[in-house]
């Protein structure tokens, strides 16, 4: 199709699609999740096609009032009926426009199975604000637009009213071709990331939490190459689609750009309204899977020029020990992996198997070493938030989140990735470009199979067993040059700091001067009262009289300090809060506390800045009551004190700096 396609709506019969004229109105929606509406009761009137909802009882839909756009964003399940226009055109881009009567007010449109509310938002991708939506419906009175990239034979356009008894209908359709965006001279083509939480990249708000596509563009030259992460949390083939992200892509790149899939951890959703049969839902069958892959994503990839590679989905970590001790696929239930691998062996996509890689490194590293780096989180680690509210009393959930990952776990992946990646540039022509934008540092190490040039701050003696319980916050450290480890390349986690290089790393680590925190510097070993002190003024010296740090807020405006008599933190609003959990005055070993040290280590505990060590657990939202005041402190622990108060320092909207040499 070369010319812009009309289509008025003034005959005296209702057009039904007909195979060979190549257009119509139908009672079945080409959805993978497909729907059904009533031909008959469309009308011709005026010259328009419209119709009017009288009666939903015979519609599936939330067990809720849906008659307002907030509840249409947020059901899952429904059918508003309407009128679904069916148009046989060849896999492509396309800017449709539907004249309309009733308006936006009254009026839902969307395309083959796309989410009418979804798309029509303006904004970003990501959390960070670093990846803006560039192509979203739009409403200029009557008329509607968008531009849609087609991976099937047909375009359905969906008109729904909103709300009963309300009369909608479409005086004219246009249909115009968009060409494939050829690369101009001197552009750079781009990489593009589309997955999940696993591959998203976050803001310190979420920090620990990290995903293999954050840090995936520190392996290329880009001055040679672009690479962007659409990933966002929760997503699976179905939603990229249905919200229009996989379609921002298709009209975004240009021919001969790159898009990486990976998919799987929430398509396996099962509930009533997240599972297969929501329209909206996340779930999907293995077929329905299937079928999103070989008949939405490839040739609509295709068909603009790109290149896909998919990567499937890694393990979740530590779900499946067997009494060997050895992991195992968790995708039991519904094996998406393998339902991607079959598909890419039959429409000859490339495939990367992190899947099969992740379950051999994490078998390599054993339990001890993957439970420090997964999403395992205790009192005083982070002060970021997952969705249930503050990290820094533990993990809020109750429990160990073996999807989600560190820091320490996701460069790991990432680099597998960029390992079979490489591989494949090397077997495959039309992947072989990019092995030119690969940094020819990185190149060496997946050769050579020595990765300490691109990350020297791993360490000999944190990777695995008891030394790697704080590994994540340790190769923070070492990392931002705030630590060290020594020649030999071991961190010695379990020796006991000195004073001074306890002031030294928090010097580096705020960006103080030379003669701050001199007066606290003495010789001998750190205790955890005295460190206390040392961290409340570095707090101070790097906040002044500012507010707290957005970390320290309560989210919803209510919340009070532990030194307050009505402080309740379990009564406190309903996300888990970032004060401890327990008052200064309930501690049950102030007693040894210096007496020159009360008031400033009374001070740093109400701040959240140091908390009780003993009886914590990973997984747990849960406060000791003994402060050890006399106790001595690691390097390890000092390496987790450091990594809460480096993350406190940063703006919570800020995307995660991710470092590499």
């Amino acid at each position: 199709m070369k010319e812009k396609m009309i289509f008025l709506f003034n005959n005296k019969e209702t057009p039904i699609f007909d195979e060979e004229k190549g257009y119509g109105f139908i009672n079945e929606s080409c959805a993978i999740m497909s729907r059904q509406v009533d031909l008959e009761a469309i009308q011709i009137k005026n010259g328009c096609c419209v119709i009017q909802e009288v009666d939903y009882s015979h519609l599936e839909y939330d067990n809720r009032m849906l008659f307002d756009d907030k509840n249409l964003e947020s059901a899952t399940r429904y059918n508003l009926g309407g009128m679904i226009f069916r148009v046989k055109l060849p896999t492509g881009a396309y800017q449709i426009e539907v004249e309309t009567i009733g308006g936006e007010q009254n009026t839902l449109i969307s395309v083959s199975g796309m989410r009418g509310t979804a798309i029509l938002k303006e904004g970003y991708w990501d959390a960070a604000n670093l990846v803006s939506i560039q192509h979203y419906a739009k409403w200029k009175e009557n008329r509607w637009s968008y531009e849609y990239a087609s991976g099937q034979q047909y375009i359905d356009i969906e008109i729904e009213p909103k709300r009963p008894g309300v009369e909608v209908g479409i005086k004219e359709i246009s249909i115009t071709p968009i060409p494939m965006r050829e690369k101009i001279d001197g552009e750079k083509p781009t990489v593009f990331i589309l997955g999940d939480s696993t591959v998203k990249s976050y803001v310190f708000e979420e920090a620990p939490m990290c995903g293999w596509g954050q840090l995936f563009s520190h392996y290329f030259n880009l001055n040679q190459i672009d690479v962007v992460n659409y990933s966002a949390g929760g997503r699976s083939l179905k939603v990229m689609y249905f919200e229009g992200r996989f379609n921002d892509i298709l009209l975004t790149g240009k021919k001969g750009d790159y898009i990486l899939i990976q998919s799987g951890h929430n398509d396996e959703r099962d509930t009533f309204e997240e599972g297969e049969t929501a329209r909206f839902g996340r779930g999907a069958t293995e077929e329905m899977y299937r079928r999103f892959l070989e008949e939405i994503y490839i040739p609509a990839i295709k068909a603009r020029g790109m290149i896909p590679i998919f990567v499937t989905p890694m393990t979740r970590a530590g779900e499946g020990v067997n009494y060997d001790g050895k992991f195992h696929n968790s995708f039991a239930k519904r094996r998406f992996p393998e339902v991607m691998k079959q598909v890419a062996y039959k429409r000859n996509v490339s495939l990367i198997d992190l899947n099969t890689r992740s379950i051999e490194y994490i078998n390599e590293i054993g339990k001890e070493g993957v439970e420090a780096i997964v999403l395992s989180i205790e009192a005083g680690e982070t002060p970021g938030k997952t969705n249930s509210g503050s990290f820094a009393n533990g993990n809020p959930t109750g429990s160990i989140d073996r999807t989600h990952m560190k820091e320490a776990l996701a460069k790991n992946y990432a680099r597998i990735v960029i390992e079979e990646l490489y591989l494949l540039t090397q077997e495959i022509d039309r992947l072989y470009p990019l092995q030119e934008t690969i940094r020819n540092e990185v190149k060496e190490a997946i050769i050579s199979g020595d990765w300490s040039i691109i990350y020297p701050e791993i360490c000999k003696d944190t990777l695995r067993g008891e030394g790697s319980y704080y590994r994540n916050q340790i190769e923070k450290m070492v990392q931002l040059k705030v630590m060290k480890k020594d020649q030999e390349g071991f961190f010695r986690p379990n020796e006991v700091i000195t004073i001074k290089d306890f002031a030294t790393a928090l010097r580096k680590l705020y960006h103080l001067k030379e003669e701050d925190l001199k007066s606290y510097i003495q010789e001998g070993p750190l205790t955890r009262e005295y460190m206390g002190v040392m961290i409340l003024e570095a707090y101070k010296l790097k906040f002044g009289s500012e507010e707290k740090p957005k970390y320290m807020t309560d989210y919803n405006g209510t919340n009070i300090t532990p030194d307050h008599p009505q402080y309740d933190p379990n009564l406190i609003g309903e996300e888990a809060q970032y004060y401890p959990m327990i008052g200064y005055k309930c501690l049950e070993d102030l007693d040894e506390v210096n007496p020159a040290y009360i008031e400033p280590l009374k001070e740093a505990y109400n701040l959240g800045l140091i908390r009780s060590e003993v009886g914590i657990n990973r997984g747990r939202m849960k406060n000791g009551k003994l402060l050890e005041p006399k106790k001595q402190v690691t390097r390890e622990k000092a390496a987790k004190i450091l990594y809460f108060m480096w993350v406190l320092s940063h703006k919570v909207g800020e995307e995660n700096h991710i470092f590499m040499i």
